[in-house]
């Protein structure tokens, strides 16, 4: 059952995504759908349906606590998304996503559901082209120790191309590196 729950929401994440944002490159929209369905996903959705509550377990796998385990978690997740398509089809099974996984996502990162690959799309990018990877640096940070804002520099071949802002420095070059990527996929298409 989990095989071909698998196999169901990969379908139905697609097709979710795709409709959802249909200017997503083919490569945006596959590394959205990895973490749309990863297994720490599953467990969250399994969780807020309290699915560890029915699972039906072995003595010891009760014992060390199986019903809180993220990997039977997700697991049981995919067996119920199978269950739900061989009873009441596609449609329900789409459904039952919707409520339980995909609008969960889209509240939590929305547009960004991609971001965090941006640095290796505009290294793939730049790669693409014969240009050396881009370089990250650090232009400012700021406020209390325990709220700091980053601002992080991307520079491509010596020239600053953009900046972004964070709460962790990863945060700010991932969005440096989405505001160059842009930038650069622009200027490509007017040459």
């Amino acid at each position: 059952m989990e095989f071909l729950g698998d196999a169901v929401l990969d379908l139905l994440a697609s097709e979710y995504l795709l409709e959802k944002f249909p200017q997503w490159s083919e490569g945006q929209l596959s590394k959205s759908r990895a973490r749309l369905v990863n297994s720490q996903a599953l467990d969250l959705a399994a969780r807020r349906l309290h699915l560890g509550e029915h699972l039906r377990l072995g003595r010891g796998e009760e014992k060390t606590g199986g019903r809180e385990k993220p990997a039977l978690l997700a697991d049981a997740f995919e067996a119920v998304v199978a269950a739900i398509y061989l009873d009441a089809g596609l449609a329900a099974a789409r459904e039952m996503l919707k409520a339980t996984l995909f609008e969960f996502a889209l509240e939590e990162r929305g547009s960004t559901l991609f971001e965090t690959d941006r640095k290796s799309a505009l290294q793939e990018f730049l790669q693409g082209r014969g240009k050396p990877p881009a370089e990250y640096r650090l232009a400012a940070e700021s406020g209390p120790d325990h709220q700091k804002t980053f601002e992080v520099e991307v520079w491509v071949n010596g020239s600053c191309m953009a900046s972004g802002q964070g709460g962790t420095k990863k945060e700010a070059e991932q969005r440096a590196a989405g505001i160059a990527l842009e930038r650069l996929e622009q200027t490509a298409m007017r040459s």
